[in-house]
């Protein structure tokens, strides 16, 4: 299971709302370097690679379905062009203070919850205890410890996730410098090395 931005693709300065938040449009919209290459491992793993991502950008009025399905789209054909897959991806849009009433809720998709990972899981027949989970966020790593997977944190800006890992005694498995690095040690655990 993999998060989408910070871990496939770059984040984006926002201006308008002065923060660095997901790509709202398919020209926003990057891979990051040796994303691409990590995706095309674990499928030469045999692995499914199914993304798991809060997207609350249309719930906040930050841009439309259409967009958000056009940035998706985006991210299959930068992936295909260097021969990568998604199986899947599955999008939480809901957020507790949407703007957009549709949007406006608690849910048990979004993340730290474990809903998406429950729903792929059913779709997919995945065994969950024998699955990773790969993000940039504390919820990430919660969402995945909720459902029994080993948890993989993607973070460049160690010092600060490290205190805000031990603020909110969080412990993922394995922290990662990038995705490739994730995937090497997801390898290295698959063979009994790690």
């Amino acid at each position: 299971f993999l998060d989408r931005d910070g871990v496939i693709n770059a984040m984006v300065y926002h201006k308008e709302f002065g923060i660095v938040d997901s790509p709202a449009n398919p020209a926003e919209f990057h891979l990051l370097p040796g994303a691409a290459e990590a995706i095309r491992r674990i499928n030469n793993m045999g692995f499914l690679s199914i993304v798991i991502s809060n997207q609350p950008g249309v719930a906040k009025g930050k841009f439309t379905v259409e967009l958000l399905d056009a940035t998706l789209e985006k991210m299959h054909r930068d992936l295909g062009q260097l021969g990568a897959r998604l199986d899947a991806v599955y999008y939480c849009q809901h957020h507790p203070e949407a703007v957009v009433d549709a949007y406006r809720q608690i849910c048990n998709c979004r993340k730290p919850k474990p809903g998406l990972l429950y729903q792929a899981a059913v779709d997919w027949h995945v065994d969950l205890d024998g699955s990773y989970i790969v993000g940039d966020g504390i919820t990430d790593i919660l969402a995945g410890q909720g459902a029994g997977c080993k948890t993989f944190l993607v973070n460049s800006r160690k010092c600060y996730i490290c205190d805000e890992l031990a603020r909110q005694n969080v412990e993922p498995d394995y922290i990662a410098k990038d995705l490739a690095d994730a995937v090497e040690a997801i390898a290295r655990m698959e063979e009994g090395d790690l």
